[in-house]
């Protein structure tokens, strides 16, 4: 078998191979085409309160078998075994939360009429194509799948090909969970193959987690054929912090922000926006903190940067922070590979970045922060709008009537005040600019992917 017909996966901290998988032959992607619409027919038909409580099982389904998945996780990505078990937990959370508060959420809704009643409706609307990354190899397909098949949809999962282990770990628990067989299925199958589902008659969406390149793509295969997408196309997050910010949580926050899953998170910030009185002081703390950041073997607990998730990804980022420097960022710390197996990246940080440099204008997916001083609250706002990207940010002030007026200038589809980025399935996460559009999570995104059929009865 070539290759080029199969995926292989490769533990980025041993650079051994760990499994290969052959790709979906045309007989079996038509099976898991066909086994999508037959699941459709059926959970479109069973009633909300029982695809919650589905849900529910999952969530204890995953919990169920924590170990093996978070360890998966880890051999396949490199993500710490602490962060990749906090992954599982928070998936299962999840589900359970939708368990709870899903029939709610798509119960019919009156709307006041002139004349008579009227009602909106919530109604599946088919199969969704969901084209996931690999830095979170559960939670983000169970951040799209989980509301998805709340509302009725099956779910198809393109993965990322390095963590296909984990992908077909996740349908193992769907179903042990009890859900009907072809609701969530998994593809291995190349890019090229993508265009080709899209456009297959059963599918009736999308959804991608992914670059910009490859998520417009997809998009644009969607649009041709008028079928909805979502996406959500990664960040440069900002993380201002101005005069009055306490400091000390800012740092510890800030480190945290940027370095967890080795800086490998669309909404980790990037760019951290200092004003000018507490930029020394703050890069002083800053630094100190990430020199001191343990990195190695992710299955020992006391680390804390394991390797990059694949060579090409470390590659691309130290061409990245080279070019930064050569355009006039000051190199803090790291920087460099270190000298040792695996895929590892030191924790790096430049200072005196501006727009015009790779750091400040590109996405830099790793662990890389980026510090810029600035004269005032005007200036970092502007800088933080001053990017292709628009997925969240971060604003540091004790100021609070500030930062909320502050945050309504911001150009992001989320603004997070004293605290850093996060996701949680309460609120909704997404982006604007070429963060994408659409929403996950709460109810927009059980709504997302609906037909909301208004039902209007005159009167007699």
């Amino acid at each position: 078998m070539r290759a080029s017909d199969q995926a292989i996966s490769i533990n980025p901290f041993t650079e051994e191979t760990i499994e290969t998988f052959p790709d979906l032959s045309d007989t079996d992607l038509e099976q898991r085409l066909a086994g999508a619409g037959g699941a459709f027919r059926v959970w479109k038909e069973t009633p909300v309160a029982r695809r919650a409580e589905m849900l529910g099982r999952l969530g204890a389904a995953l919990r169920q078998n924590l170990d093996k998945l978070a360890l998966v996780i880890t051999l396949e990505m490199g993500k710490t075994i602490g962060e990749a078990e906090a992954e599982v937990l928070k998936c299962a959370s999840q589900c359970e939360w939708y368990a709870e508060h899903g029939p709610a959420m798509l119960a019919d809704r009156p709307m006041p009429v002139a004349t008579g009643t009227a009602y909106v409706s919530y109604l599946p609307l088919g199969t969704v194509l969901g084209v996931m990354p690999w830095n979170f190899p559960l939670w983000q397909v169970l951040r799209a799948a989980a509301p998805i098949m709340l509302a009725g949809n099956p779910f198809l999962l393109k993965p990322a090909r390095n963590v296909l282990r984990s992908a077909f770990n996740l349908a193992d628990a769907c179903r042990e969970s009890g859900l009907p067989e072809g609701l969530f299925s998994v593809l291995n199958i190349p890019q090229e193959k993508i265009a080709g589902v899209v456009a297959d008659r059963r599918v009736a969406a999308v959804t991608v987690t992914a670059g910009v390149k490859a998520g417009a793509a997809v998009a644009s295969q969607a649009s041709a054929l008028l079928k909805k997408s979502v996406l959500e196309l990664g960040g440069s997050d900002a993380f201002i912090v101005l005069k009055d910010a306490d400091l000390s949580r800012a740092v510890s926050a800030g480190i945290k922000a940027r370095f967890q899953n080795n800086g490998q998170v669309c909404i980790a910030a990037k760019r951290f926006i200092l004003e000018k009185p507490i930029a020394d002081e703050f890069t002083e703390r800053f630094v100190e903190g990430v020199r001191v950041l343990k990195l190695g073997d992710p299955l020992d607990r006391d680390t804390f940067l394991g390797p990059m998730a694949r060579a090409d990804l470390r590659e691309g980022l130290h061409k990245q922070v080279e070019e930064s420097k050569r355009a006039g960022a000051r190199l803090l710390a790291g920087g460099d590979y270190p000298a040792r197996k695996g895929y590892f990246y030191q924790a790096t940080v430049l200072g005196d970045v501006k727009p015009g440099m790779a750091a400040f204008d590109e996405e830099t997916f790793g662990p890389c922060a980026a510090l810029t001083t600035v004269e005032d609250l005007d200036e970092a706002i502007a800088l933080t709008n001053h990017s292709e990207y628009g997925l969240s940010s971060n604003l540091w002030t004790n100021d609070l009537d500030l930062a909320a007026k502050a945050a309504r200038r911001v150009e992001a589809g989320g603004v997070f005040i004293n605290g850093f980025s996060s996701s949680d399935p309460r609120v909704p996460i997404g982006g604007v600019k070429f963060s994408g559009y659409g929403r996950e999570l709460s109810t927009f995104g059980v709504t997302e992917f609906a037909n909301v059929q208004t039902v209007w009865r005159d009167r007699l």
